[in-house]
């Protein structure tokens, strides 16, 4: 590009360039259908990426130097005459530094909700509300982007497109570190509405004298599929909390948002009460699976037990190489807290509440594991077998719709059920919906200590 050529110019042609660049990477992921990328995907998608983000800098400063045009071109000193005085030399040279907002993780998402509540379903009113937050510029964005029309063609609709994918995974980001899963390294990823064919048995071979018949063998096979479930949320505030927020509103609708989801999503993951429901849920990665019973309290008896869930996997011909332990942080507190008859430490490696490895085996802790009935549970996960199909978040306000104002709402609805309007009470309906699900790929990939109580010795 020419040194002379306009700034207006160049900064239109910046744009087109960055709104191909934001359309090869969405191709890039679409291409991987729903899987992650392979080692060329990332390399491209990365190289993209880092040249999107070096002509985002440059737009930064192409923008700033347009506005110091604008305000050299302006009469000073009382002219009025139109005559552009030469003040654009005498200007003090100006540092141009690019920062990112150090906001609480989902902010962006958060206040695009907010807005849109304030706005009562005027999209117009809405992006009036997001204009105050000049730290999350996205928000306004996404609001333009809701009224005006585009195509795919038009890379200025391409930006909009993706800054909104990026406050949902921005949620999405704040709520994994919370929940098990999220946590869990080296589960299987698979996109939704798939059938995956899955082997129960296999042949086998035999010794065969000459002469004799070779005997015949046979494998079976059956189908595992993955539909789309969905958790979902709703929170009610009142139009007052959504009119008048601020910093410590937008926290408190993204915690109840967040703690709601992962609390659910966890309990679901392994309570093994929890059957599958055909269109509903699906079964927990523990239903139907036989727990070990723990050989006593002591830190020997301990050891006793993991040994026993480490040679379940190893009975089945599975890897230890991607297991994962899952505990409370109670049990890993007790756990790091064992010592032996020289004040040791028992299993040093067992860092407390966060977790740390046990075995040489990571562990991950949660509060949201539901307990037996005399005791705590502890896992062992096989995660590379356990398929994970993730849609992620999705949001939707309503200040019209009437709700049964119940945590387990009838279903159908009967003469006696009583809903409230929030129209009629002022009141704003937040709902938050998580598209997923979870089966284990063979038998075996999951074992557990059913009631563990052990003690600090």
């Amino acid at each position: 590009m020419d040194a002379k050529t306009p700034i207006a110019e160049q900064i239109s042609a910046f744009e087109g360039s960055r709104g191909a660049k934001q359309a090869r990477m969405l191709a890039i992921l679409a291409e991987s259908a729903g899987a992650t990328l392979n080692a060329e995907q990332k390399e491209e998608y990365d190289t993209v990426r880092s040249e999107l983000n070096e002509i985002d800098e440059h737009l930064v400063r192409l923008g700033e130097a347009k506005r110091l045009n604008e305000a050299a071109a302006k009469p000073i000193n009382g002219a009025s005459n139109g005559a552009i005085q030469p003040a654009a030399a005498k200007l003090p040279a100006r540092s141009i530094e690019v920062r990112g907002h150090n906001l609480p993780k989902g902010t962006a998402f958060t206040r695009y909700a907010i807005a849109l509540a304030q706005g009562k379903g005027n999209l117009n009113i809405a992006e009036n509300v997001a204009r105050q937050w000049d730290d999350t510029p996205e928000v306004l964005t996404v609001m333009k982007a809701a009224v005006a029309a585009g195509t795919t063609t038009d890379a200025t609709w391409a930006k909009p497109l993706v800054e909104y994918q990026a406050m949902a995974s921005e949620f999405i980001e704040l709520l994994r570190p919370m929940t098990i899963i999220g946590r869990i390294p080296g589960l299987r990823r698979v996109p939704f509405n798939i059938k995956v064919p899955r082997q129960t048995a296999g042949a086998s071979a035999g010794w065969v004298g000459e002469g004799a018949p070779k005997p015949l063998s046979k494998q079976a096979f059956d189908t595992i599929t993955f539909d789309a479930y969905k958790a979902a949320v709703i929170v009610v505030i009142t139009e007052e909390l959504a009119r008048f927020s601020n910093p410590s509103a937008e926290a408190l609708i993204r915690q109840d948002l967040t703690a709601a989801i992962a609390e659910f999503l966890d309990r679901q993951f392994l309570d093994p009460a929890i059957t599958a429901t055909a269109g509903v849920r699906p079964a927990s990665i523990t239903n139907g699976v036989t727990p070990a019973t723990p050989s006593g309290t002591t830190d020997d008896a301990l050891r006793v037990d993991i040994a026993t869930l480490m040679a379940t996997f190893v009975a089945a011909n599975k890897t230890l190489a991607g297991g994962v332990w899952v505990m409370t942080p109670s049990d890993a507190l007790k756990i790091s807290q064992m010592t032996n008859a020289l004040g040791q430490p028992t299993f040093p490696t067992v860092t407390g509440p966060e977790g740390g490895t046990l075995m040489g085996i990571p562990v991950v802790t949660s509060t949201n594991i539901t307990p037996g009935a005399t005791g705590s549970r502890i896992f062992l996960i096989n995660a590379a077998d356990i398929l994970l199909a993730d849609g992620g978040i999705m949001l939707d306000i309503s200040r019209e719709a009437s709700l049964q104002m119940n945590d387990a709402p009838d279903s159908p609805e009967t003469a006696t059920t009583v809903l409230v309007s929030l129209w009629q009470h002022n009141l704003v309906g937040i709902r938050a919906e998580r598209f997923i699900n979870w089966k284990a790929r063979r038998t075996g990939s999951v074992a557990w200590i059913e009631n563990a109580a052990y003690v600090i010795s």
